[in-house]
């Protein structure tokens, strides 16, 4: 029967269910139980898939809600408020075997780190020359076949408001849509939250943005302003 447990757990065939919260109340899945839409580019290999799903599963992570299905998005992931966010996001990366593109400072992709952090989807950016950036991202994801662009809406893990907007311009100019992804520290969820189709209102869209991610507990809460 322990076999079992361990093999279910594994495999991401469980479900729990959150009790005591009424707000979290709805089932919620492992993240090996994610369903992975057939027009998401994919990566990483089997083993690391159940070796992310394993350690996320031990740490008590789940998951609420479901991942979009397109081969070209952008996934806004909040609260960003710990280095921390970065090593739990990439394990869902890896768990899910997602082929994504995220930015970084520029200064950590000299060797030898910058080689790794191509490899896992990494896109060098001077924040002095951010402007040029939406337009040239925004050409290059139109360019492509495919491309799923991960990001931090915030654009610092400081306290910071009002949050970058750079990445609902990329969306727009791209045309392409925004799922808004929670990294909620207190549930120890990861939520797929609601998907913003097409950008025709920015300051409209921006309130909906805030006021989902008002409602997810960073590791840090006092570091995510969603109001003036």
């Amino acid at each position: 029967m322990l076999n079992q447990l361990l093999i279910n757990i594994l495999c991401g065939n469980r479900k729990i269910k959150m009790k005591n919260d009424p707000q979290y109340s709805e089932q919620v899945s492992y993240i090996g139980q994610v369903s992975i839409g057939e027009l998401m580019p994919r990566k990483w290999p089997q083993w690391l898939s159940r070796c992310s799903s394993w350690l996320l599963t031990q740490r008590g992570w789940t998951v609420k809600g479901e991942l979009i299905n397109a081969p070209k998005a952008i996934l806004a992931v909040a609260p960003h408020t710990s280095n921390w966010d970065f090593f739990i996001g990439l394990l869902v990366v890896f768990s899910c075997q997602l082929k994504l593109s995220f930015f970084g400072k520029h200064s950590i992709f000299v060797p030898p780190l910058g080689y790794i952090v191509r490899k896992l989807g990494g896109i060098p950016i001077e924040r002095s020359r951010a402007h040029g950036v939406v337009t040239a991202i925004a050409s290059q994801i139109s360019q492509s076949e495919d491309l799923i662009l991960a990001l931090a809406p915030e654009g610092t893990r400081k306290a910071a408001f009002p949050w970058k907007q750079g990445f609902v311009h990329i969306a727009k100019q791209a045309q392409i849509p925004i799922q808004l992804i929670g990294l909620d520290y207190k549930h120890k969820q990861i939520v797929f939250g609601p998907v913003i189709r097409e950008v025709t209102n920015t300051h409209e869209q921006m309130q909906t943005i805030y006021a989902f991610y008002g409602n997810v507990c960073g590791k840090y809460p006092k570091n995510c302003i969603t109001q003036p």
